[in-house]
């Protein structure tokens, strides 16, 4: 069985393939430039030099490099922070980068990697943002978000989640991903464990690891839903457990956590004093009846343990726009909002203003947003039926968000004549890619090697042909086993 000519590289997979080495020449190139072993400043540069060189460890490397050149000059340290050195890259936004490479190169690809809606910000949304633009609102804003959004916030929260706050227990940052970052650094304590279901949004382990905290994997099964059984909740906590994150809507495989699930959850995290929630519900708006959507927060007992995450971005496809906030007890969000004020201070006034008419279309976002979800759950229908009926293929139908994650772990280990073994789910998104030119994450980046994460955040025009190259590219492969 032989593979299609070529294979796109350098998204995380091993061997890459000769057509596209030029893509990464001029990297190349600038690396092999930058990477002498000297470096060189100015004598009336000020610069202190740090020997730690005994300090280091790390064979093959060394920390300082000699700078060449006259009198005032001198070493320097380039050793890295040790946190820095714990975080592993985003696979997802490498993949999505070499998809935009791909295009760049006139490679004809379908990238189905991106985690962001396919749809326009609604136009009263962009008009609001243009407004405040013509009308001069485009000065600094206060740290914790405008008085007016705060408040808009609140109000909603209350009507669609069912729990209570006012505008100084919100936090506006400049994403839900700031957002949960911060909430992670106020919290977490080196040492302390952060229990993740699996698979889970690539950031989460590694927002733990950036606050000198472990990342504590609680795996799922696909059999499950993707679901965390509580009594393997309840099994993996220690007195080391500090935070606990759900994401409801799940990212990467769309599942929703049922009110009773959560009730359960609730009772362990109860006898846990020093155990908080981190309910991550950026994809809340996204969800298919009959699920239906449950705050954390609004359990019994657990108001005082939460912190509530969302934003604009999903719902509302205002991803550019980059605007989150965090809701909680007033202790965690004013330790929160004191790291922001050093670190980005306010989120931008014009996307607050554009925020504020997102909240403004009604419950849900009205029918604008309703048109978009429903555009969605045909394309889940779509890739479900159609996934489906792939031999050996395992799937979870998703409840929300609008991605699925589909268990290929079929095709591993066929073997194909000019590529290799199919070994995981990289080297099987790499093949696709080089067979099919079809771009997805594979799910060994989200903590689950049998899977792969498709997005349908594109039409249904992109997903059809998408779907007939990928069946094209599998049925070459037969699968290895029948499940």
């Amino acid at each position: 069985m032989a593979a299609s000519a070529g294979a796109p590289c350098g998204i995380g997979f091993s061997q890459p393939h000769a057509h596209l080495k030029q893509l990464s020449l001029g990297f190349s190139r600038s690396i092999s430039s930058s990477a002498s072993k000297f470096v060189s400043f100015p004598s009336n540069f000020s610069l202190r030099a740090v020997d730690n060189t005994k300090e280091f460890k790390s064979p093959g490397i060394t920390p300082i490099v000699k700078a060449q050149g006259g009198p005032g000059h001198m070493d320097i340290d380039l050793t890295l922070s040790p946190r820095v050195n714990a975080v592993k890259p985003s696979k997802t936004l490498a993949i999505i980068d070499q998809a935009t490479a791909l295009l760049k190169a006139g490679v004809p690809v379908i990238s189905l990697a991106i985690g962001e809606p396919d749809f326009d910000t609604p136009s009263v949304i962009a008009d609001a943002g243009f407004n405040a633009i013509r009308e001069g609102y485009t000065r600094y804003t206060p740290n914790a978000g405008t008085l007016e959004l705060r408040t808009a916030i609140c109000q909603r929260l209350k009507e669609e989640n069912g729990i209570s706050y006012t505008p100084d227990l919100i936090l506006v940052s400049n994403g839900a991903k700031q957002s949960i970052f911060q909430a992670v650094l106020v919290v977490c304590s080196p040492g302390d464990e952060v229990i993740i279901p699996a698979p889970c949004w690539v950031s989460y382990p590694e927002m733990a690891r950036l606050a000198e905290a472990t990342p504590v994997i609680v795996p799922t099964s696909i059999s499950e839903n993707f679901l965390m059984d509580h009594k393997l909740l309840d099994a993996a906590l220690t007195e080391k457990s500090r935070l606990l994150i759900l994401c409801s809507p799940s990212n990467p495989s769309g599942s929703v956590y049922p009110k009773k699930l959560l009730e359960e959850i609730a009772k362990i995290v109860a006898k846990h004093p020093r155990l908080l929630v981190l309910s991550d519900e950026t994809y809340k708006h996204i969800t298919y009846a009959p699920a239906t959507h449950t705050s954390f927060a609004s359990l019994p007992g657990m108001w005082e343990r939460t912190l509530t995450v969302n934003g604009f971005s999903k719902a509302f496809a205002m991803t550019g726009w980059r605007l989150g906030y965090l809701s909680g007890p007033r202790h965690f969000v004013s330790a929160c909002a004191k790291i922001q004020s050093q670190l980005t201070s306010g989120a931008s006034s014009v996307a607050q203003k554009a925020a504020f008419a997102a909240l403004s279309m009604g419950n849900a976002g009205g029918e604008t947003i309703a048109t978009m979800v429903k555009a969605f759950r045909e394309r889940r229908d779509f890739l479900v039926k159609s996934f489906g009926e792939l031999e050996g293929v395992k799937i979870s139908e998703p409840q929300g968000a609008f991605h699925i994650f589909i268990d290929f772990s079929c095709y591993y280990g066929a073997e194909v004549e000019g590529f290799g073994v199919i070994n995981g789910s990289e080297s099987l998104c790499h093949y696709l890619l080089d067979s099919a030119r079809v771009v997805l994450v594979p799910g060994v980046a989200f903590g689950d090697d049998t899977c792969i994460r498709i997005s349908y955040a594109a039409s249904l025009a992109t997903l059809r042909e998408a779907f007939g190259r990928i069946k094209k590219a599998l049925v070459a492969l037969r699968p290895a086993a029948t499940v």
